[in-house]
């Protein structure tokens, strides 16, 4: 197995080997939860962030218990590896200030509308004026050729817009529609931001030049729901059931065993064969609704209920010998408690103490993907409203005088 390292401070890393978009930068204008999630990822792998932070900061800064006021836990777990700047983008000298930023960038990232982005005075034509390779991306709620272009939306609203919400009453039994306890959309689209991000610049490094990429949260949800979820639709689209049956069921859930609760997934044929013999029910070998996985698909009911039944005969720790000898899919249920002294993330180093600066000793997790070559890092740690702003100015050639002016205009509190 390779051995992880988990520095004690970001400090320590900064000497490591570069990861792989080391040399690029970034000019970060998103907010909340999808857009930084994307960029932290490219901030730990080697990427140079740089968050444009209005006046008061990013409002992702607030939820939660904290410390200290604006430093809340899931802005500290979404925005390490990043430099802050703070420019009002309203006042004509703070819009300027990001324009001479923009000439020496590779990406600039929004997740405001578009609408907003030009009353800004901020479009594509704009920064692609100062900086023709330019990458110009924005994540928002709708794509701008339909009807809801101009809808605000949060995690949520595509929830309940995508189709999640309904699915969960429908699974669940109870006609309730209700909202998965995570922010789901905004980290699901967040993956599509980065990937999308990760092709425009290797399509600029192939042709050399930069682009404009839209990614809407509505479509792109859409289509990850849909993919599961299309069902006979696939071949009429305006007939046919839809919803895999599998998920649908009521029956797929942790199985109530006689102390606890167990995830117990007998998925192949393979499986059913162990796991009945096992259980001394071979008769159920012969029975046609247990016979193959598309027949078990179709009977997903009876056959989930079979495995609901029989899971409440053993104990948890007693399926766990029984399902780690037949090598069938398995695991008791875990809390969010427990993860931090998961056995299996304790070995792998997921988690790490570091001393933040100002908030002082801080559980943080490392990047997961290993690379060989150019492993990522955590080389800074999320950043005050504002921490860098000299810093980053007079790398961009701003004179003290020029940042001063700047201060003192409001443009950059």
């Amino acid at each position: 197995m390779p051995e992880h390292h988990h520095s004690a401070t970001p400090q320590d890393t900064v000497q490591q080997a570069a990861g792989a978009l080391a040399g690029l930068r970034v000019l970060d204008l998103t907010t909340v939860l999808m857009g930084p999630y994307a960029t932290q990822i490219l901030g730990d792998h080697g990427a140079d962030i740089i968050k444009i932070e209005a006046p008061g900061g990013d409002t992702f800064r607030f939820p939660g218990p904290a410390r200290h006021h604006g430093m809340g836990p899931m802005f500290m777990n979404t925005n390490r590896n990043k430099r802050s700047l703070v420019l009002d983008l309203k006042k004509a000298d703070g819009r300027e200030a990001l324009l001479e930023l923009a000439k020496s960038a590779d990406i600039l990232v929004y997740n405001v509308r578009p609408a907003a982005m030009a009353r800004l005075r901020l479009t594509y034509e704009d920064l692609k004026a100062v900086n023709p390779s330019i990458i110009y991306v924005g994540a928002f709620g709708f794509g701008q050729d339909g009807p809801y272009a101009a809808r605000p939306a949060f995690d949520d609203v595509i929830q309940a817009a995508s189709g999640l919400a309904d699915l969960a009453s429908r699974a669940y039994g109870n006609g309730k529609p209700s909202y998965a306890p995570i922010n789901l959309c905004d980290r699901v689209v967040g993956l599509h931001l980065l990937s999308s991000i990760l092709a425009a610049v290797v399509a600029k490094v192939r042709t050399g030049k930069g682009q404009s990429v839209e990614v809407p949260m509505f479509e792109t949800m859409a289509t990850f729901v849909l993919g599961d979820h299309l069902g006979w639709r696939t071949y009429d689209f305006d007939e046919g059931d839809m919803c895999y049956a599998r998920i649908m069921t009521q029956f797929r859930r942790p199985f109530a065993t006689r102390d606890g609760y167990m995830c117990i997934i007998p998925y192949v044929d393979q499986h059913w064969q162990k796991l009945l013999t096992r259980l001394k029910r071979t008769d159920l070998l012969a029975d046609p609704r247990f016979s193959s996985q598309s027949s078990r698909s179709d009977n997903i009911t009876v056959v989930y209920g079979f495995v609901d039944e029989v899971a409440r005969m053993f104990t948890n720790a007693e399926w766990v010998v029984m399902l780690e000898e037949l090598d069938i899919p398995h695991v008791p249920v875990q809390s969010v408690e427990g993860l931090l002294t998961d056995p299996h993330l304790t070995q792998v180093g997921l988690f790490g103490r570091m001393q933040h600066p100002t908030e002082g000793e801080i559980t943080s997790m490392r990047p997961t993907a290993i690379f060989s070559e150019t492993p990522q890092s955590i080389r800074r740690h999320a950043p005050t409203v504002g921490e860098h702003s000299d810093e980053v100015l007079r790398e961009a050639g701003f004179s003290d005088e020029r940042i001063a002016s700047l201060r003192a205009s409001g443009a950059m509190a």
